[in-house]
Parts: C-alpha cells; structure tokens; sequence
C-alpha cells in the first residue's frame, strides 16, 4: 500500500517518456546494427554452408572423374599388356616357321650335296673298276696269249661259242 501512496503521475510519465525515447534510441542506434549483424552472420554462415556444399560436390566429381581416369588407364594397360602379348606371340611364330624353314633348306643342301658326293664316288669306283678290270683283262689275255697252243684253244672254244644263224 506503501507503494500506491508514493506514486506520482508525473514521474510516472516522465519515466515513461525516457523509457521510450531509450526505445527510440535503442532501435536507432543498437537494434538495426545488432539486427544487420545478426543477418550479415546468417548470410555469411549460409555462404559457408553453400561453400561447403559445392566444394563437397566438386570432391564427389574429383573422385568420380578420378575413378574414370583411373579406370581408363587400367583399360589402357591391359590393352597394352594384351597387344604386347599377341606380338610377342607372332613374333615367337615367325621366328618359328623362318627357324624351321631355314632348318629344312639346310637339310634339303645336305641332301642334295649327300647325294651329288655319292654320284661322283660311284663314277670313280666306277672308273677305277673299269681300269681295274682293263689291266685284270689285259695281264689275263697276255698269260692266255703269251703260247700258241692256248691261242689256237682259246679260238677254238670261241667260236664253239658263237653259233652261225
């Protein structure tokens, strides 16, 4: 009761008029600047956010890309490992069939070179036979004809031999 005994209408508006003109002053001076920091803060922790979206995005397409890279190159390694493989392959077959051609031109020389050496020893023995055999007649026929007795047999048993038609 105290209370309502020391109120005063005139200190009361005064007090009034202050607490608004602090309210005036408050939303002049402090509130449109806490205002605007709160907002420039919200708008920079969006910007942060949004910057945090788009350098997650351009990660994921760095990996991705990454990934495709890396794949490409696995793809072209194999490719490579797989030509070198059937070159090595064709150049082992060629050197095969020239090795084998080369092999059977050497032989077929041999051969042909067997056989020419073994007409010429036959024609020599051959030679060699014919002069054996010519001295062999020649010593037989001088023994043969060296008496005039076994000339007249040897004549005689000739024509014995040859019959007339």
């Amino acid at each position: 009761m105290n209370l309502l005994n020391d109120f005063s209408p005139g200190l009361f508006v005064m007090q009034a008029v202050i607490l608004l003109i602090l309210i005036v002053l408050m939303r002049k001076f402090a509130w449109k600047p806490i205002l605007d920091s709160l907002n420039d803060r919200e708008d920079g922790i969006q910007n942060a956010l949004d910057a945090a979206e788009n350098a997650k995005k351009e990660l994921q397409n760095l990996q991705a890309d990454n990934e495709r890279i890396l794949n490409e190159a696995r793809a072209e390694r194999d490719g490579m490992l797989k030509e070198a493989r059937e070159l090595k392959t064709s150049m082992i077959a060629t050197a095969k069939e020239e090795a084998q051609a080369e092999a059977d031109k050497v032989i077929k020389q041999a051969q042909e070179a067997i056989k020419a050496e073994k007409k010429a020893a036959v024609a020599d023995l051959k030679n060699q036979v014919a002069g054996i055999s010519v001295e062999i007649a020649e010593k037989v026929v001088k023994n043969e004809l060296a008496d005039k007795n076994k000339q007249l047999e040897l004549v005689s048993s000739l024509l014995k031999d040859v019959t007339l038609n």
